[in-house]
């Protein structure tokens, strides 16, 4: 597996970067990208170098990245683009791979072993990269070169704005060892904090443990961050249209106003499910359970589940299933913030099932076939072409695009 050339392409600073290219007059200029503070969404998303370099960290609310740098440019974000943006990064990647594996928005993971012979030897292929992103679409990336995945998202961090780093197999050791273990994916504070009560801070210090310890400390992931410290992360990168199994089918969001009555929680749970019916009929997929997660205003979250009589992907089933299991468990102590539905225990849409004695199959073939018509209207002219009368108010759910961006879970093995 050493014979391997990995790269792990990293888009510098995208939101920030994006916005700079698209409006001239933020060239140089501490700017940060931030939700809105009347949708409850103001904090910073994503900053400039400069902005950066003046303390603005991502996560801050609005007014204390301000504080922090006077001359902060802030920006609304622009999802649309963003992800126009994204695309168009991953089909200059596809000109030399089609083992391109996305993580996030942002960064990618290339597997260009079977391109050498074509394009040159993996840092000619990141230089032709670095330059083609810079040229084309104004932007800058960071790459790491190395023989695994994890090495090459290393090499990525190493060294930016606009720059590629090599961690070879022979060479590891030396640049990788004395990072402190934090640097490694899959290491977060919690891990790092109870690695640092045992001494262990370095990623050579890692490395050095005895892997049962580890197992004993950490669960399986400690035996993975053991493999990675030493160099042997075996995980492909995956193809270009590779689609994990989907195990769940959500939609959350947070209201731009505390909901105050079961009606307007209707609303919203209805307008989710709308989006769930959706991705489950692109899937080919039905649920058999819905749960739904309630965060009121004093930010304590409650979580409730309920089966269904039989399988569905219909919206509206779905929304008064999760409604009516609300109704039933939430007790009002506070006011609605936040509310997300979920469906799971999915199975394929053309399993067959069992159904009642007293079901109206008839009945239900005409909504799924009414679903079928709007689905195929939408598809056409856009999703507010149909929508539910009871919809057309104020549902006090921001309107941003921000439910479009597709963020990353997992580095698949």
């Amino acid at each position: 597996m050493q014979n391997r050339a990995i790269l792990h392409s990293d888009l510098n600073c995208f939101y920030a970067s994006v916005e700079t290219m698209l409006d001239p007059r933020l060239r140089g200029k501490a700017v940060a990208v931030c939700g809105s503070t009347e949708d409850r969404h103001g904090i910073v998303l994503a900053k400039s170098e400069l902005a950066k370099k003046a303390g603005v960290k991502t996560g801050m609310v609005n007014w204390e990245a301000q504080r922090c740098c006077k001359d902060l440019i802030i920006v609304s974000p622009q999802y649309d683009q963003y992800l126009k943006y994204s695309k168009l990064t991953q089909a200059i990647y596809q000109r030399y791979t089609d083992m391109v594996e996305p993580f996030g928005m942002d960064e990618c993971w290339l597997d260009v072993t079977g391109s050498r012979a074509v394009c040159g030897d993996a840092m000619n292929i990141a230089e032709q990269i670095r330059r083609s992103v810079r040229e084309e679409l104004g932007l800058t990336v960071s790459i790491g070169v190395s023989f695994n995945k994890v090495f090459a998202k290393l090499g990525s961090d190493m060294k930016k704005p606009d720059a590629i780093t090599e961690i070879s197999s022979d060479a590891f050791r030396e640049k990788v060892w004395p990072l402190p273990c934090s640097d490694m994916i899959y290491c977060g504070p919690a891990t790092t904090a109870k690695l640092a009560r045992y001494g262990v801070r370095s990623i050579g210090d890692v490395a050095a443990c005895d892997p049962v310890f580890l197992k004993g400390l950490l669960g399986v992931n400690g035996l993975g961050l053991w493999s990675y410290a030493n160099g042997r992360d075996n995980s492909r990168v995956m193809h270009k249209d590779f689609v994990s199994p989907i195990k769940s089918v959500g939609h959350g969001i947070t209201c731009i106003s505390d909901l105050e009555n079961e009606d307007e929680v209707r609303k919203v749970i209805l307008a989710l499910s709308q989006d769930i019916g959706h991705k489950l009929r692109v899937h080919g997929l039905s649920t058999r359970t819905v749960q739904i997660h309630v965060r009121g205003n004093d930010l304590f979250g409650s979580q409730f589940q309920c089966k269904l009589p039989i399988k569905t992907q219909l919206p509206s089933e779905i929304a008064a299933a999760a409604f009516r299991c609300f109704q039933e468990r939430y007790t009002w102590n506070t006011k609605v913030r936040a509310v997300t539905v979920r469906a799971i225990e999915l199975s394929p849409k053309s399993d067959a099932e069992q159904v009642s004695l007293f079901d109206n199959v008839q009945q239900r073939i005409a909504k799924e076939k009414v679903q079928d018509a709007v689905e195929e209207i939408r598809g056409r002219f856009g999703k507010a072409a149909v929508t539910y009368a009871s919809l057309l108010g104020d549902l006090k759910m921001p309107a941003d695009g921000r439910d479009k961006v597709k963020m990353p879970g997992i580095m698949y093995q």
